[in-house]
């Protein structure tokens, strides 16, 4: 008799901050989710760009960040792999900023404020997983 093997469910954590990196990593793991990271955006770009398009079913992706910052990957997403951009979650602890405040007015991807709640996190997850 075959066992159906689960299909592995993958999440790419992007943020500069190791510590949010390896916590995310954890927890989403215990949610049956497999998690890549990259501590920037450039690093994130690397790992995304010729990535088959089911490599990742959620990017979730810091907005400031050295070297290449989240809205930096978010427009590079939307024009040149728009099925993971379509995936793009984004998280600020810095929404006061002009520059923020007007980059996410117009970005129609979903937003989570740090701090949050990891169990707020994996709902958007899922959700945005299964493309809503």
């Amino acid at each position: 008799m075959v066992v159906p093997v689960a299909p592995v469910r993958r999440v790419l954590v992007v943020d500069d901050e190791s510590t949010i990196r390896s916590a995310l990593r954890r927890y989403l793991r215990l949610r049956g989710w497999e998690a890549d990271e990259a501590e920037d955006g450039r690093v994130a770009l690397r790992k995304l760009g010729h990535a088959p398009p089911a490599a990742y079913q959620v990017v979730v992706s810091d907005l400031r960040m050295p070297h290449c910052t989240g809205v930096e990957l978010h427009d590079w997403l939307a024009e040149h792999r728009p099925e993971l951009f379509a995936r793009l979650i984004i998280t600020t602890g810095d929404l006061a900023s002009p520059a923020w405040s007007q980059f996410l007015s117009r970005t129609p991807r979903p937003l989570i404020e740090k701090p949050f709640e990891l169990a707020v996190l994996a709902q958007l997850i899922e959700a945005v997983a299964r493309g809503r």
